[in-house]
């Protein structure tokens, strides 16, 4: 059965971040899609809801009688249960990248306290005083993104979220995980659900890098994923 890769961004940028990756993939000879979430859709909804919701109807144009592979960046990872709840395709399974887990019921916020409590605190108070997130500009990216050009096209893709975003609760499915998974981690922010992957027997992966990686090592990046998968006993 052929393995479709579904490259999903993180809400709060959008799909330049897996771009030089799917081109990479593509190369190899890799099928491949990069869906856009997308904040459309009934406004009374939450967010997690319309970005799964987009997500599958870019999958949906995915043929039938191929199988889908979810491959979740940063603030993705909570919600491919969501995506997958919304697919008809089979899912093969789901790789992490530098991404939170998902847990049932539990907001963004939580998943924050679970981490770096004090951090979490902080934040909280940056989005009572009305603060959104992110707000980076291009210096603030030299660190992680070199490539100016890049660093441009990332802040125009830039989605600030409030309150609402960060602290709504995301179900997860019962049953979840109902296919392998696996974890890539490209920077120390993520040492903590990346630990979890692995004492969870995971395949995983590292790469010291930064949490944009991808676009900096695409075909390191790349060669990472395909090895995550393949462990997992995909072949793509």
């Amino acid at each position: 059965m052929k393995t479709v890769l579904a490259l999903i961004h993180s809400p709060l940028v959008g799909p330049l971040t897996w771009s030089l990756v799917a081109t990479e993939l593509e190369a190899r000879g890799v099928s491949t899609l990069v869906p856009e979430l997308s904040d459309e859709g009934d406004g009374d909804q939450p967010f997690w809801s319309r970005h799964a919701a987009s997500a599958a109807r870019a999958i949906e144009r995915v043929a039938a009688d191929a199988e889908v592979m979810l491959v979740g960046h940063s603030g993705a990872g909570p919600i491919l249960p969501a995506i997958r709840e919304r697919i008809a395709h089979r899912v093969a399974g789901y790789v992490f990248v530098d991404a939170g887990l998902p847990k049932n019921g539990r907001s963004r916020l939580e998943l924050m306290d679970e981490e770096d409590a004090e951090f979490a605190r902080q934040f909280r108070e940056h989005l009572a005083e009305g603060g959104r997130f992110p707000t980076w500009t291009e210096g603030d990216l030299g660190t992680v993104l070199p490539d100016a050009q890049l660093q441009r096209a990332l802040v125009e893709e830039l989605r600030p979220r409030g309150p609402a975003f960060f602290g709504e609760p995301i179900p997860v499915f019962a049953g979840w995980p109902d296919a392998a998974c696996g974890y890539l981690r490209l920077s120390a922010a993520y040492d903590g659900p990346f630990r979890r992957a692995q004492a969870a027997g995971w395949p995983c992966r590292e790469l010291d890098g930064g949490h944009f990686q991808m676009l900096v090592e695409p075909v390191a990046v790349t060669a990472a994923v395909l090895a995550v998968v393949e462990e997992m006993g995909n072949r793509v």
